[in-house]
């Protein structure tokens, strides 16, 4: 590259790397904030809370990556046009390909980013945070279960003590599952204590009862007893393997799943579907940048205004990434589905290269263009209207 791209390149890196940080940040707050019962009701520190939540970073950039590279070339081009560089650029001969340039570079890479991120690190992480999660679970029923508190474990179980005896004995239990939708049970024991063996973590109950309510009947069914035991075995990390998502394998588990695996038995359309859209993800950085370069990278002067053409590319983004989201969903249930995303594809590729070879100024119809400006003339006079009023 010469001067002019590297100067495109390095204020195109800079706008992208911005807006990823800051869009991912925002993500994982609320992602994270989710989650935050991990310190306030389940006893975990800061750092357990951050590692935990941290996993999810992975995923939030393959999802973003692409949306921010869009945003950036955007921000990019419409600077360059303003300024009149674009003009200067192509009045001294320099072709849309070497305008271009720059950016496919920038696309490339952030392409590679995520694929790695698709293909191998964001399912690490996901199975990293199973596992993880797995764990922080069973602490809570072994040592953090502490007089006075309600414990939360996965939103469907709830254990409560009034206290904790020298010996380790707990009395003043209360139990409230809801683990199976179909019934709900809440047991009530004086005592009880944790036992753990090779079978798994087991609550050893003395002198209560159960009440059992089935859905659909109003009334309750109470059974009393002397001793009874609750399994607490799922929770435990030691007691079974973990079943991961489909979204948390790796790609040689989706190429080649085990033919016993019970999730593949249940659905396998769903490991092809995922399959494909961990293909289709490091395509859409370049769709993206080719859809926006089409709409903004040709020359014009500055009375013709961008606005129109940036929503045009964020509308035809837009129906990429969709086309992608219906072609993923529906390809669970129907292989034909999953040439939706390959078609989209494609058309941004042929018809945005297209457009930039010839140098064609996309805009959207005269018609479109002069409503969407009689609708903001009307909006400012009613403002002002009603500004001189309020006055």
């Amino acid at each position: 590259m010469g001067s002019i791209g590297r100067y495109i390149f390095r204020a195109t890196l800079g706008a992208f790397l911005v807006v990823l940080v800051s869009v991912t940040t925002l993500m994982w707050i609320t992602q994270a904030l989710r989650n935050f019962d991990l310190m306030t009701n389940q006893g975990q520190s800061v750092l357990v809370f951050i590692g935990i939540t941290g996993l999810i970073i992975p995923m939030l950039v393959m999802i973003i990556a692409p949306i921010a590279l869009m945003i950036a070339v955007a921000h990019v081009l419409t600077k360059l046009g303003n300024d009149s560089e674009l003009i200067v650029m192509n009045a001294a001969g320099m072709a849309p390909w070497h305008v271009f340039r720059p950016f496919l570079y920038l696309g490339i890479l952030v392409s590679l980013v995520v694929a790695w991120i698709s293909f191998y690190f964001s399912p690490m992480c996901l199975q990293k945070l199973r596992n993880w999660a797995t764990q922080v679970r069973a602490e809570i029923v072994t040592s953090n279960v502490q007089p006075g508190r309600f414990i939360v474990v996965d939103g469907k179980l709830t254990l409560h003590i009034r206290a904790r005896q020298p010996n380790g004995q707990l009395l003043g239990i209360m139990v409230d599952d809801q683990r199976d939708p179909k019934e709900r049970g809440t047991i009530f024991a004086e005592r009880g204590d944790l036992l753990t063996n090779e079978r798994g973590i087991f609550l050893l109950l003395s002198n209560g009862a159960v009440h059992r309510h089935e859905a659909g009947k109003q009334d309750p069914l109470i059974v009393r007893f002397q001793d009874y035991a609750f399994d607490l075995s799922r929770l435990s990390p030691n007691a079974g393997p973990v079943i991961f998502a489909i979204h948390e394998r790796s790609i040689q588990n989706l190429l080649n799943p085990p033919p016993d695996d019970p999730l593949y038995k249940r659905n396998p359309g769903q490991f092809r579907a995922e399959l494909h859209n961990r293909i289709t993800m490091p395509l859409y950085p370049l769709a993206f940048l080719v859809v926006t370069f089409a709409f903004l990278g040709a020359p014009r002067t500055t009375r013709q205004s961008r606005a129109m053409s940036l929503i045009g590319a964020v509308a035809v983004v837009a129906l990429v990434r969709g086309l992608g989201f219906v072609g993923t969903i529906s390809g669970a249930q129907s292989s034909v589905a999953l040439v939706v995303p390959y078609l989209g594809l494609a058309a941004a590729f042929i018809l945005g290269g297209w457009a930039m070879t010839r140098g064609v100024v996309i805009e959207p119809p005269a018609f479109f263009t002069n409503l969407t400006n009689a609708l903001i003339e009307g909006i400012k006079r009613r403002t002002t209207t009603a500004a001189e009023q309020h006055s």
